[in-house]
């Protein structure tokens, strides 16, 4: 069988998409990895070595927490969740999507 067609997460996305995931409810990095696979259809993959750093760097900008817990696995697992200001920054990041999204509709649309 072949490998599922994959595409890399835009630059910049990787946050929105955990700010949008984690203002579900929390979860651990792995359920959010796979959650961005499941809901993309398999065409985004979210590599460790690029969401434990940016999960890192969020939780330094204070726009989540992170707290040791016991999984159903009985494994401990840091869990996130969307604070105040994380509940913020998720309206301005989808902002700039929407900005972004609109003018590349628009680029896209006048070279037609």
């Amino acid at each position: 069988m072949a490998e599922p067609l994959r595409d890399e997460i835009p630059p910049g996305t990787l946050h929105l998409f955990i700010l949008k995931i984690l203002a579900r409810g929390p979860n651990h990095g792995y359920g959010i990895a796979q959650f961005v696979e499941s809901s993309s259809r398999d065409v985004f993959q979210v590599e460790e070595g690029s969401l434990y750093p940016a999960l890192q760097r969020m939780m330094l900008k204070g726009w989540i927490r992170g707290e040791w817990q016991e999984t159903e696995n009985k494994r401990r697992a840091r869990v996130y969740s969307l604070t105040t200001l994380g509940k913020k920054q998720l309206e301005v990041e989808l902002s700039k999507y929407r900005r972004v999204s609109q003018a590349i509709g628009r680029v896209i649309a006048a070279s037609s």
